[in-house]
């Protein structure tokens, strides 16, 4: 079983990744990773000594080739599932970012980013992302 819990915020130092809802032109952007049939929003692990915020900007870059965006915190979410840090609680700040322009270039393990009026059907991690999403519109971000 898979759990997702939302909160206003955690201690710094408990944040793992960060994950970005992004959108360009109003329509939504979904990245496929090179080793996957399915998609899913931009994101990633934290580095050691990195800014969460600055973890967010990298993971964006990297996975969808965004060099010109506004993007803002949504709030701190959580996962628990038995597959994932042993059944632990980890913890991932969830930002929106509104993209102006792209690299054309990728520069990680995604294959190909997507533009689109519409949601995915097959996404990736289809027990969290979703609730990340109905999370950010209730917050009033989407």
């Amino acid at each position: 079983m898979t759990k997702v819990n939302f909160y206003e915020k955690a201690d710094d130092k408990l944040l793992k990744f960060a994950v970005i809802i992004a959108r360009t032109e109003g329509k939504w952007v979904f990245c496929k990773h090179k080793e996957r049939d399915t998609y899913e929003v931009p994101g990633g692990h934290r580095e050691e000594g990195e800014r969460i915020l600055d973890t967010a900007k990298r993971e964006l870059y990297e996975e969808t080739g965004a060099i010109d965006f506004d993007m803002a915190p949504v709030c701190v979410y959580s996962v628990i599932a038995e597959d994932n840090f042993n059944g632990e609680e980890s913890f991932g700040m969830l930002y929106y970012a509104d993209i102006r322009s792209f690299e054309q270039e990728l520069h990680s393990e995604i294959e190909k980013i997507i533009i689109t009026e519409h949601l995915v059907d097959n996404w990736t991690y289809p027990l969290i992302q979703p609730r990340l999403l109905e999370e950010a519109k209730r917050r009033g971000y989407l």
